[in-house]
């Protein structure tokens, strides 16, 4: 049976009393029991258990253990506090219907239905409209399914649409893509804006004043062939609206097969006024163009936390309004295809319909309800861009994941982001200098296709990687509709413009590594880090298939670093040679030994792996660092080499450092130590690199302008000891040219590439000596030892440089 004993009560006992097992009664004696938990003391308020307790219960239980108690008066202000924020979160109260399906209605259907619908239906056709309104709202309707299979992956969080992906997506490609969906809400507002303003000075100004006087000039001057704007379905006209009718900027809008001009060469007047179009179109601008007028399928998800029942709602409201709006618009382009001219349709700002809307033509009793509707509508939700994009902008910046925004999380009393807000008027005050509604639509729908893209390439990502918290109870959500929706936006963007989507790319590609390089620590525990993840593992499975041929070998360098008491690293200048030896890109691992048993040595070691990678950031060396706990260093040390990297990812270099007095008595544990690691890696059949007086060796931050590196060959190596001063050269350091010195009688360039067979074939010559610059001039004139080395001993004690391969 397991029994609890406790001893001590509150007041009676001192902090260090002993206590007896808190496990399972054992034959041990209670002084051994005592000794072995001196020091530890029980939680006061902790229920007991039972006689027989699960195994699970009690492993929970010593994990949750702690030594320190927890008084009452810290109970009571835990409770009340529980109490104050339980009493401050109040219930949302907005449903389905108001709180998701209404406010996407009121965003999708906007100013391109009112301004530009029967313009596109008369310049692109029914068939080409209807095939740009098909791929736009399959678009957002597939990426409404993604975002319903976010929505249903655990709690939503009550940020909106941006946390709702960034916390998918991760701190890089979450920033760019707030920041992309900020962009694009900034110019929604600008188009709606342009839309407001050209209701009030196209449609609201009238002509009356001057009509009749023009009337009278130009019956006088000009013959009128009189058509009927609206005949209705039962005219056929569909038939005559059915294929596209692109038009040259200045051209003159005609019905076919009645010419509007008998003399071509004529100069438009007062006296023969004609309607041209203002701009060439073409099917790739009409996507540009009406692609915005599909936008809004996030409003109801940025009232996440307003909502009663976010993962319900969130599905059901926005796949609804998207369904209402899409027959809306399909049925759109039929119905006025099939009741107006094309030749009325195509006049874009309703010159032939005396000014009026020509979509307000059909309206009843009167177009100005769709006048005054469309002008309000506009207004309204250019209002709503304008609040809304300052507080998704704040919303970044009090993520910290961008620092130069931190200045718009400032407010003033009233609680607005006026900073951010002030930045948003300015951004959407350069939309509106454009002053065009159709050069302005193209740059929101990129900014918004990004978005929708990074929001299903989250989605198909977390499916295909299995990552273990993706979990959508979103029934009809499968990878393949992400996907899908991906291609169809990034098949859209280039559609639009190809110009502007690789301004657009180039922008999150600028966040994304801005992000990076400032290095936003945040985990909010995304699906990306599983790319590299299930890259790294299929990368080391290809590097497990064989080993790698004699062409493609570099040094994949394992660093021995030593210690001191205080767990820093006694020689830097290691680290710095490493740094510029790594021209040829391989893998480093810095390691480095504690003495000691794990239990005990734990934060030695995380003191210690800390020391290496700040001394690793500092040198700019790319590697890991691996620390070992052992009972004694030379065991730690044959650990490192045996077990070093992973997979194919292994070492196959050792570099250590010569030890330093070793002819002193109280060194001899060193020399026996790095006696050990020389016989452990030749029986590895590892290259080991011993470089000598390692304090006197340059560091990263000096310049090398003139001497020599010398090489003495004296073993036969395989080509290692010509390829070590080859990487060299390639460090700032230890910058020189060939042609500086008479390298070129001994080795050229291609001699660095020499294989091991060439280097078998030459083992029974006789050993070469060559040279290569780095040896400081001074030093070789005033040392001749160093000059005119006579014996191995003399290499040795060679500055700054030397190097021996075993």
């Amino acid at each position: 049976t397991y029994n609890y004993v406790r001893e001590g009560r509150e007041g009676d006992r001192d902090a260090t009393s002993k206590e007896s097992s808190p496990f399972i009664n054992s034959s041990t004696s209670d002084v051994e029991k005592s000794q072995q938990y001196d020091g530890k003391n029980m939680a006061l308020f902790e229920e007991e258990m039972d006689t027989s307790p699960m195994v699970s219960s009690l492993l929970s239980s010593l994990a949750n253990y702690s030594n320190l108690t927890q008084g009452s008066k810290e109970h009571e202000e835990a409770e009340n506090n529980e109490e104050a924020r339980k009493k401050t979160v109040q219930a949302p109260r907005m449903g389905t219907v108001m709180g998701v399906y209404l406010p996407c209605m009121q965003n999708i259907l906007g100013v391109i239905l009112f301004l530009r619908m029967t313009w596109l239906v008369g310049v692109g056709g029914v068939l080409g409209t209807f095939i740009i309104v098909f791929m736009c709202c399959s678009t957002t309707m597939l990426t409404a399914i993604s975002m319903s299979a976010i929505a249903t992956n655990g709690v939503v969080p009550a940020g909106g649409s941006y946390y709702m992906i960034s916390r998918s997506l991760g701190p890089e490609f979450g920033g760019a893509v707030g920041i992309c969906f900020y962009l694009g809400t900034t110019f929604a507002g600008a188009m709606y804006i342009l839309g407001c303003i050209e209701i009030l000075l196209v449609h609201f100004h009238s002509f009356l004043l001057y009509l009749n006087f023009f009337k009278l000039i130009y019956f006088t001057n000009n013959n009128v062939s009189q058509i009927q704007g609206i005949p209705g379905i039962t005219s056929g006209i569909l038939a005559e609206n059915l294929f596209t009718t692109f038009m040259e900027k200045n051209s003159i809008l005609e019905k076919r097969g009645i010419p509007a001009v008998l003399d071509p060469e004529a100069t438009a007047t007062n006296t023969n006024r004609y309607v041209l179009a203002d701009i060439t179109s073409f099917f790739t601008l009409l996507v540009g163009i009406y692609f915005p007028s599909v936008t809004g399928i996030m409003a109801g998800s940025n009232r996440s936390g307003d909502l009663q029942d976010a993962q319900k709602s969130i599905p059901v409201g926005t796949i609804l309004a998207i369904t209402t709006t899409s027959i809306i618009y399909m049925s759109s382009v039929f119905l006025f295809g099939a009741c107006v001219d094309g030749v009325v349709l195509r006049d874009k700002f309703g010159e032939g319909v005396n000014g009026n809307l020509v979509i307000g033509t059909l309206a009843w009793p009167s177009p100005w309800v769709i006048v005054f509707g469309s002008f309000f509508s506009t207004c309204g939700a250019g209002l709503q861009s304008l609040t809304g994009a300052p507080r998704l902008l704040q919303a970044i910046a009090r993520d910290g994941i961008i620092p130069f925004l931190r200045w718009c999380i400032c407010t003033f009393s009233n609680g607005e982001p006026t900073w951010a807000l002030l930045l948003t008027a300015c951004i959407c005050e350069i939309g509106i200098l454009i002053a065009s509604l159709d050069a302005v639509a193209p740059i929101l729908s990129m900014f918004f296709l990004m978005c929708y893209m990074f929001v299903n390439l989250a989605c198909a990502l977390q499916t295909l990687l299995r990552t273990p918290n993706w979990r959508p109870r979103f029934k009809f959500y499968h990878w393949a509709l992400s996907l899908l929706g991906m291609s169809l936006c990034l098949t859209l963007m280039f559609l639009c413009s190809w110009y502007y989507a690789i301004v657009a790319m180039v922008i999150a590609s600028c966040i994304y590594k801005y992000i990076e390089f400032c290095g936003a620590e945040k985990e909010w525990g995304d699906g990306i880090r599983g790319i590299s993840l299930s890259a790294a593992r299929y990368a080391l499975m290809r590097l497990e298939e064989g080993p790698p041929h004699t062409k493609n070998w570099r040094p994949q360098i394992l660093v021995l670093m030593s210690l001191d008491g205080e767990q820093s690293v006694e020689q830097p200048r290691l680290l710095s040679l490493t740094s510029q030896l790594k021209a040829g890109k391989g893998l480093t691992i810095v390691g480095a030994c504690v003495e000691g048993t794990y239990l005990n040595n734990q934060p030695q070691a995380q003191k210690a792996d800390q020391s290496l990678r700040k001394l690793m950031e500092v040198e700019k060396v790319k590697g890991f660092s691996q620390v070992v706990i052992s009972s004694n260093l030379r065991d730690a040390t044959s650990h490192l080499i045996q077990a070093g990297g992973l997979g194919g990812l292994r070492h196959n270099t050792v570099l250590v450092s010569f030890p330093k007095n070793w002819k002193q008595a109280e060194e001899h544990h060193r020399c026996r130590n790095f006696i050990e690691v020389v016989r452990e890696t030749t029986a590895a059949h590892l290259a080991l690199l011993v470089p000598k007086n390692i304090s006197a060796y340059p560091s990263n931050g000096e310049r090398f302008t003139e001497g020599h590196i010398d090489v003495w060959w004296i073993v036969h190596d395989g080509g290692l000891l010509m390829l070590l001063p080859f990487l060299l050269r390639q460090h700032k350091v230890l910058l020189a040219d060939y042609w500086d010195s008479d390298i070129e009688k001994y080795i050229m360039p291609e001699s660095v590439n020499m294989t091991i067979t060439e280097a078998r074939d030459a083992e029974d010559g006789p050993g070469e000596e060559v040279q290569m610059t780095w040896t400081d001039e001074t030093e070789k004139t005033n040392n001749p030892a160093v000059a005119n080395p006579e014996s191995i001993k003399d290499m040795f004690n060679m500055k700054p440089l030397s190097k021996h391969y075993h």
